[in-house]
């Protein structure tokens, strides 16, 4: 189905991040392939980027990703095959596996994203574990996998294992207990590892994530700059340029943000509140559809057990998605793996043999549940080929804008950019970024936070200062190429013009009149121009 899938549809990138993993593995982007990426991949960068190393060409990064994808898909539709083998006939149990692939789990391959892979694998190690309690096989397997998880990303693993808890409980009660609480010590003890042997840089870069995301991705917090320096800071963060650790720091965070939850009710919590429902309604709404069925069927039949603990799973769920939607942030590589599990939960729940009714009679509830599969399959199918059209047609743009940005760029030549990696957006996960621009020093996004960055200024002009590096490559003439934001290159003059005073000459970024349009985007060449103090 995997295959099928991505052979008919095609796979593309949600985002730019995975690519912008990818040039960092390969060293495209930094002054070395980095094999640490301190918050994400915890030792799995050090072996692709050594994968990297060894076989350039294969797409190493995407064959890992998608492995694990398709261990995850097994281990979920294992559990769902198993709890159904001589209790409804076999036909029944394809039909219902196949819908609910197409409905519910196709867009994971799809529409494809790396944080999507840690949250389904978690939940799906637990399940799978869980449904054997008594086997050392299962529980190996299950910890493997949550383990896997929490390497690639801690925090989706966590969210994995919470999705996933719900569903434990009706599969084997309080023997799922060791399963969840195995996963637990080895998140706590991985913690404790990285904790004491992380770096000072890593360390300021952890701290540093919480209130980056809290201001950007969140919108927990208020600006309040209270000096140009902060303003400065503060224009940086938002444009993603997480480049000058001297400006962008915690103390800086803390003098020039605030947490004003009224502020944050009255202005933010609302829009999200809308966007959150209008996305529920157009992205999830055959999983709605089969929710509704699901609780109508529980509603009618008062004599299932544990109907109170059902219905606070469901306040449970119901809370997780507004804590996401409201107040963190619900994206699709997020919303599909909660909506998943939580109707996975509901359906072991409903459909759990149980000691006193194994032989429990399941076809009118998987009748209502292959019914409201087949009514949403048609208007999902072709809501996937639109979504299909729209990333076609963004690819396509994505592909001929790096065409024209390189046209004419020398193989030698440095880019520095804060456009390229953006325009990796719905790349394919099993082709390598582009080999031209073959080193590129980046200027936007979250991997400019990351230490391998200041190394790299220090390689190219002997300093880590950001300002400073920029001065000195500014210099360089020819051999370093400035593709720019008309904000970027902005921000770039703001920090020239506040570099050192005392020397004689400035400079500032002045554009080469080419303009590129990306939609509303607009990008251009510069080059740098020297001006006499006064």
């Amino acid at each position: 189905m995997l295959l099928a899938a991505g052979w008919g549809l095609g796979c593309y990138f949600e985002t730019n991040d995975d690519p912008a993993i990818i040039m960092l593995l390969r060293g495209t982007t930094a002054g070395a392939p980095v094999t640490d990426l301190h918050l994400y991949f915890h030792g799995v960068s050090a072996v692709l980027a050594a994968l990297y190393q060894l076989w350039p060409a294969l797409p190493w990064f995407g064959l890992l990703l998608y492995g694990l994808l398709y261990i995850a898909t097994v281990l979920t539709f294992t559990v769902l095959d198993r709890l159904l083998v001589g209790r409804v006939p076999s036909s029944h149990i394809t039909v219902l596996l196949v819908l609910f692939f197409l409905v519910a789990w196709l867009e994971h391959g799809f529409w494809f994203n790396y944080v999507r892979v840690p949250v389904l694998l978690a939940g799906a190690g637990v399940l799978f574990a869980a449904q054997r309690p008594r086997s050392r096989g299962a529980f190996v397997v299950g910890i493997l996998a949550f383990g896997l998880s929490w390497l690639i990303r801690p925090s989706t693993a966590l969210m994995g294992l919470l999705l996933a808890a719900p569903g434990a409980y009706w599969l084997s009660g309080r023997w799922a207990m060791p399963i969840l609480a195995a996963a637990l010590v080895w998140a706590g003890l991985g913690a404790g590892v990285l904790r004491v042997t992380r770096s000072p840089q890593a360390a300021a870069l952890a701290a540093l994530d919480v209130p980056k995301a809290n201001l950007n991705d969140f919108q927990l917090l208020r600006p309040v700059p209270r000096t140009s320096s902060d303003s400065l800071a503060l224009q940086d963060v938002a444009h993603w340029m997480m480049t000058d650790s001297t400006r962008i720091n915690l103390a800086m965070f803390e003098r020039a943000t605030r947490l004003e939850p009224r502020w944050f009710l009255r202005e933010i919590a609302p829009t999200k509140l809308q966007v959150m429902l209008r996305l529920l309604v157009r992205d999830y709404f055959p999983l709605l559809l089969l929710q509704a069925v699901l609780l109508g069927w529980v509603i009618s039949r008062k004599g299932l057990p544990e109907q109170r603990w059902f219905w606070l799973t469901q306040a449970g769920y119901i809370g997780l998605l507004v804590l996401l939607g409201v107040v963190l942030k619900l994206p699709p590589r997020v919303g599909l793996p909660l909506f998943d599990f939580w109707v996975i939960s509901n359906l072991l729940y409903v459909l759990r043999p149980t000691r006193h009714a194994r032989q429990l009679p399941l076809d009118r509830p998987v009748v209502l549940v292959l019914a409201a599969l087949a009514v949403m399959a048609g208007p999902y199918a072709y809501k996937t080929w639109h979504r299909r059209v729209v990333l076609q047609a963004e690819r396509h743009h994505n592909e001929l804008l790096r065409t024209q940005f390189t046209a004419a760029l020398p193989a030698t030549a440095l880019l520095v950019t804060d456009v390229l990696p953006a325009t990796y957006k719905a790349a394919s996960p099993f082709e390598n970024p582009d080999a031209v621009p073959a080193k590129m020093l980046t200027l936007a996004g979250w991997t400019t936070a990351n230490p391998s960055q200041a190394a790299w200024r220090q390689q190219l002009t002997g300093t880590r200062d950001f300002a400073e590096s920029m001065y000195r490559l500014a210099q360089q003439g020819p051999k370093v190429r400035w593709l720019l934001t008309p904000e970027g290159a902005k921000l770039l003059n703001q920090h020239l013009k506040q570099q050192q005073p005392e020397k004689p000459t400035k400079l500032e970024f002045i554009s080469d009149n080419k303009v590129f349009t990306n939609v509303a985007d607009v990008y251009q060449y510069y080059h740098s121009q020297p001006t006499q103090n006064e």
